[in-house]
C-alpha cells in the first residue's frame, strides 16, 4: 500500500489535520488572542466539511477500513452537527471559569468526532473498538468539563464508569465471535455464523455494549444524571452526534456481519424498541428539569431510530440517516434555547422557569416550539416525515405490532412536549425571564436549525438522495 491509497481516507486525515491545528493554536496562541479559537475552529471544520462532501467508497488495509457512500454522507452530517455545537458553545466558553479552557473543548470534541468517523468506516471489530474508545474517553472529559460547578464531576464519573462496563461487555462479545469464527473482519464473519448458543451470546454482548452508547432501556440509567450534570453544550453534542454515529454503526454491523442471525437479533430489537420508547415516554412526563427531560426524550428518540435498524433494508438505512439529520437540527435547536437561557439567567433550567417566556422572548419561544413540534412528529415539520419513514421501513418489513405500539407512544410524547409549549405561551408568570439578546453565533446556529426543520421536511429530494445512496 502506497501513500496515495492512504490519502483516500480524506475525511479522517483532514479531520486529524484540523485536530492538530487546533491543538497547536491552543498551545501557542497568546492569551490576548485566544478569542480567535472559536472562529478558527468553525472555519477549519467548515473547510474540512467542504473538502470531504463528495461521497465515495474506499477499502483500505485489507478490508479493516471500509467507507461506503452512505458512511461518507453520515460523516458530513456529523460534521455539520458539530459545527452547530461549536456555534452554540460561545457564551458558555466565554465565562470567566471556562475561558482559559476553550482550546481543550475544541480539541476534545474533534477527537471524539474522529473516533466516530472510524466507527462508521470500520471493516474490522478491532478498528471499530478503537474508534469507539476514541469517541468515548474524550467525551468523559467533556462531560466533566465544569468539574467545579454543579454536578459535572459526578456526571463525568457516572459516564466513564458506564463506558468502562459497556466496553468490557463489548470486548467480551467480540472475543466470543473470534473464538467461534476465527476472524474479526466484517466481510468474513457471516460465512462462518451458524447461530450456535455461543454466537447468540456474542451477539447479545455486542448489542449490549452499543446499547449503552445509544441509551437503550435497560442500559439507560446513566443518561439523565449525565445530561443534567454535563454542560448543556456537551449534553447537546452527546445526545445527537454520538447517538447518530452509534445507531449507524449498529445497523451496518447487524445487517452485514450478523445477517445469518437476523431472526435472533430482530426478536431482540422488537423487545428493546417497545421497552425503550414506552419507559422513556413515561419517565419524560414526570420530569421538571429540562435537561433531564431532554435525556428521556433522547432515549425515546433512540427507540424510534431502532425501527429503521429493525427493517435491515436499504430503505431502512436511508430512513435512519434521514432521521439522524432531522433529529440533529431539532434537538440542537432545543438545547440551544436551553443553553441561551441558562447562561443568561445563571442556571434556570426548570419548566416553571419558562412560564410566560413568550411575553419577553418571543423569538426563542418560537424556535423552541418549532423544534418540539418536530421532535413530537407534528406535520408539516421535518420530524413528522422522519418518523413516517422509519415507521414505513419497519412496516414494509412486517413488524406491524411494533409499529402500532410506537404510534401509540407518539401520542404520549405529544403530551409531554406540549407541556413545555403550554408553559411558554399559556401559564402566567409574574416575574418571567427578562428580555435579552443572544450572541450572533448562537442566533446563526438557531437559524440554521429552524431552516433545517422546515427544509428537510419540504424538499423531498433530500430523502430520495439518501435512498439512492443507500442502494449504491
Amino acid at each position: 500500500m502506497d501513500i496515495t491509497e492512504i490519502l483516500r481516507m480524506n475525511a479522517e486525515l483532514s479531520l486529524a489535520a484540523v485536530f492538530v491545528l487546533m491543538f497547536l493554536l491552543d498551545l501557542f496562541l497568546p492569551a490576548q488572542q485566544r478569542h480567535w479559537l472559536r472562529p478558527m475552529a468553525c472555519i477549519l471544520l467548515a473547510v474540512q466539511l467542504l473538502a470531504t462532501l463528495w461521497p465515495e467508497e474506499t477499502v483500505l488495509f485489507g478490508g479493516m477500513y471500509h467507507s461506503t457512500p452512505m458512511a461518507s454522507v453520515l460523516k458530513s452530517i456529523l460534521s455539520i452537527g458539530t459545527l452547530l455545537v461549536f456555534l452554540q458553545a460561545g457564551t458558555w466558553l466565554d465565562r470567566d471559569d471556562t475561558r482559559h479552557k476553550q482550546g481543550e473543548f475544541y480539541v476534545l470534541t474533534l477527537s471524539t468526532l474522529l473516533g466516530m468517523y472510524f466507527m462508521v468506516s470500520a471493516g474490522h471489530f478491532l478498528l471499530f473498538f478503537l474508534g469507539l474508545e476514541l469517541a468515548t474517553v474524550p467525551m468523559a472529559c467533556l462531560v466533566a468539563f465544569d468539574k467545579y460547578k454543579g454536578h459535572s464531576a459526578e456526571a463525568g464519573a457516572k459516564f466513564i464508569l458506564s463506558a468502562l462496563f459497556s466496553s468490557g461487555i463489548f470486548l467480551y462479545g467480540i472475543s466470543m465471535i473470534y473464538g467461534t469464527v476465527g476472524t474479526l473482519y466484517f466481510a468474513d464473519i457471516p460465512a462462518a455464523l451458524t447461530g450456535t448458543p455461543l454466537q447468540i451470546l456474542a451477539l447479545v454482548f455486542f448489542f449490549s455494549g452499543l446499547a449503552f452508547k445509544l441509551s437503550l432501556v435497560p442500559f439507560h440509567l446513566w443518561t439523565a444524571d449525565t445530561y443534567q450534570g454535563a454542560p448543556t453544550t456537551v449534553g447537546a453534542y452527546l445526545s445527537v452526534i454520538s447517538k447518530g454515529a452509534a445507531a449507524f454503526a449498529l445497523m451496518a454491523i447487524l445487517t452485514k456481519v450478523f445477517a445469518p442471525m437476523t431472526e435472533q437479533w430482530s426478536q431482540m430489537l422488537c423487545i428493546i424498541i417497545v421497552a425503550t420508547i414506552t419507559v422513556a415516554n413515561l419517565f419524560a412526563i414526570r420530569q421538571n428539569h429540562l435537561k433531564r427531560f431532554m435525556a428521556f426524550s433522547s432515549i425515546s428518540q433512540a427507540g424510534y431510530i431502532l425501527l429503521a435498524v429493525l427493517s435491515g433494508t436499504p430503505q431502512g438505512m436511508a430512513s435512519l440517516v434521514y432521521y439522524i439529520v432531522v433529529y440533529i437540527v431539532a434537538n440542537l435547536a432545543v438545547f440551544g434555547v436551553i443553553n441561551a437561557i441558562e447562561q443568561h439567567t445563571h442556571g434556570k433550567v426548570c419548566r416553571e422557569d419558562y412560564n410566560g417566556l413568550y411575553q419577553t422572548n418571543p423569538r426563542l419561544t418560537m424556535v423552541m416550539t418549532l423544534a418540539l413540534f418536530s421532535l413530537a412528529g407534528i406535520p408539516p415539520f421535518a420530524g413528522f416525515f422522519s418518523k413516517f419513514f422509519v415507521f414505513a421501513s419497519a412496516f414494509h418489513s412486517g413488524y406491524y405490532v411494533v409499529v402500532f405500539i410506537a404510534l401509540v407512544n407518539t401520542i404520549i410524547s405529544l403530551y409531554y412536549y406540549l407541556l413545555i409549549v403550554k408553559a411558554m405561551f399559556i401559564v402566567p408568570n409574574e416575574t418571567p425571564i427578562a428580555t435579552f439578546r443572544t450572541a450572533a453565533p448562537m442566533r446563526l446556529s438557531l437559524l440554521a436549525c429552524v431552516a433545517g426543520i422546515f427544509v428537510l421536511g419540504i424538499v423531498s429530494s433530500i430523502y430520495q438522495l439518501l435512498n439512492d445512496t443507500a442502494l449504491l
